[in-house]
């Protein structure tokens, strides 16, 4: 099926600005998994895309989950006296959020500690691979996120051979916790920012930066602005030590993943 999308909007960017750790290109079309529902997406001139789904499932999955009820192209327009931030919007123009599923973040970002992005993408993969349900789909074999009963039985030596290493014990803590209702239920997307902070910090291995991702990859809670090593870095050398994401308010996250990329394409600046 045919798409138009006239919002910013660039496949590359948003796999590649440290959100999201299952999005290659297959084909020429790039793939996105959201819980039990595949994606495959192509873009075929400025604004036309082609997509692998039905117009209901475009609707009811996909649009969401790409935010593209938001306009980005606004929440630039407030970068007008902020220097490094307009640079930076530039760079990741057509970056977006992902509307992820919560139970993926919280696996996924609590293996992300001190972890580079490709180890990170080998690790979630394997735990897929050993774990989660296969598909096949007209372009690949593809195997989902596992879901906790999927875990539950997950022995420590293949858990480690997925390169979970010191966080072995915190992933099989959240798929108890998780196997028992008491973290990432359908309630807690009703939560209010500090209530859904506090209960995901609840689980062992999640600390300010990971709820903080899982917050705004999860949950679509745009107004929070995780604080890694690459955005510290930039705090300090570009605004002097102040952190200027909470001026931009309820969209403050959009303004870290735009700085994020910025930083991974120019790191000989910080």
């Amino acid at each position: 099926m045919l798409i138009t999308i006239k919002d910013d909007f660039n496949l590359f960017k948003i796999c590649n600005s440290g959100q999201c750790f299952r999005c290659p290109t297959v084909n020429g079309y790039t793939r996105f998994i959201f819980r039990n529902h595949i994606l495959y997406i192509k873009q075929l001139s400025d604004e036309s895309y082609d997509i692998s789904c039905t117009e209901e499932l475009w609707n009811t999955i996909w649009l969401p989950y790409f935010d593209l009820t938001r306009s980005y192209k606004k929440i630039r327009r407030l970068t007008t006296k902020d220097t490094f931030m307009k640079k930076a919007t530039r760079e990741g123009l057509g970056i977006r959020i992902l509307r992820q599923d919560p139970w993926e973040m919280v696996i996924t970002f609590i293996l992300s500690q001190r972890k580079s992005i490709p180890a990170i993408k080998k690790s979630v993969e394997a735990l897929c691979t050993h774990f989660g349900s296969l598909v096949t789909t007209e372009h690949e074999i593809v195997y989902l996120f596992p879901t906790p009963e999927q875990l539950k039985d997950a022995t420590d030596d293949i858990l480690s051979e997925c390169g979970l290493g010191y966080r072995l014990p915190y992933v099989k803590d959240a798929v108890e916790q998780a196997l028992y209702n008491t973290i990432v239920t359908n309630e807690w997307y009703e939560f209010d920012d500090h209530t859904l902070f506090t209960m995901l910090k609840s689980i062992k291995g999640v600390g300010d930066k990971v709820a903080n991702c899982i917050m705004l990859f999860g949950y679509n809670r745009i107004g929070r602005a995780p604080v890694d090593t690459w955005i510290e870095k930039i705090i300090n050398t570009k605004y002097n030590g102040v952190d200027p994401f909470p001026s931009y308010g309820d969209v403050a996250g959009v303004m870290q993943q735009y700085a994020f990329y910025y930083s991974l394409k120019h790191k000989d600046e910080f």
